[in-house]
């Protein structure tokens, strides 16, 4: 009785060890695709309006940025600049304003307004009181995401970038590039590099750094660059996130077969063991 506690306790072990394991890669995996459909929603959403609720919902982000920038961004709103910031590029009514694509690190996230932590726990945060992503001269916006969620990687690559990589921002079915020009780590309240310079056109993407202890912000800003007109704009649809890694194939057809042959390896031992005491009688 007790051999068999002990080998049922080793086999739940086992599982469990792999269970952890497997936990991120899956995960990632499942907010990937929840992602890519979310990214695939917009898209139809855009595509859907017409020629003059585009213009207006265009207009008002721009009426906006222009308004922020005669006021100073402080980065801090009150409850009535709050309302207004919320209603503007919410065409789904769910908070998503476009989304983000970082070649360099394989990163291609939606965006929403605000940074709270339900926002960042599965996508990228606009931070409040900096500019709309949308571009224009005077504009700089701030986009925030997580490092090293074991659900979903983020930002956890993003001092990987270098200067002079690209990322884009689509935003109502337009394309912009902006060209990394300044990577910079600050404590959390030196927010002047985040500030609206005249006639520049900036999007700073930061996130929390050293890894793991988070009492910094890395600030990878980018200068609006224009699109090439050889760059073709890939656009990413559901079932790019059904592609899974070939490392996680390999571990989910091993685990089973590993497990098989863990169990006969202790049946063995158990019949070896008994065979060997009948033995001796």
């Amino acid at each position: 009785m007790k051999k068999r506690l002990s080998n049922f306790i080793i086999v739940l072990m086992l599982i469990v060890g792999i269970s952890l394991i497997l936990y991120p890669s899956f995960s990632n995996y499942w907010n990937s695709l929840r992602q890519s459909r979310v990214i695939t929603d917009y898209l139809q959403a855009v595509n859907k309006i017409d020629a003059i609720s585009y213009d207006n919902i265009l207009r008002r982000a721009k009426e906006y940025n222009e308004k922020l920038y005669e006021n100073g961004n402080t980065l801090v709103l009150n409850d009535d600049q709050r309302a207004e910031y919320e209603k503007q590029l919410d065409i789904l009514g769910n908070g998503m304003m476009g989304y983000i694509e970082i070649p360099k690190i394989q990163c291609f996230l939606p965006i929403y307004h605000g940074s709270t932590d339900a926002v960042l726990q599965v996508a990228i945060g606009h931070l409040e009181g900096s500019s709309l992503p949308i571009g224009g001269e005077s504009t700089h916006s701030v986009l925030s995401g997580h490092r090293g969620l074991p659900s979903s990687v983020l930002f956890t690559d993003l001092d990987k970038m270098k200067t002079g990589d690209t990322f884009t921002l689509q935003m109502l079915g337009e394309t912009l590039v902006y060209e990394v020009d300044r990577i910079a780590t600050v404590l959390p309240h030196e927010i002047q590099s985040l500030a609206i310079e005249e006639g520049e056109d900036y999007c700073t993407l930061m996130t929390c750094t050293p890894y793991g202890i988070n009492t910094h912000r890395l600030l990878v800003r980018g200068r609006r660059v224009e699109l090439p007109d050889s760059k073709e704009t890939k656009i990413h649809i559901v079932g790019d996130a059904l592609r899974i890694s070939p490392y996680i194939s390999a571990t989910v057809v091993a685990t089973p077969i590993l497990t098989v042959i863990f169990l006969l390896i202790i049946v063995k031992a158990s019949r070896k063991r008994k065979k060997t005491a009948n033995n001796r009688k």
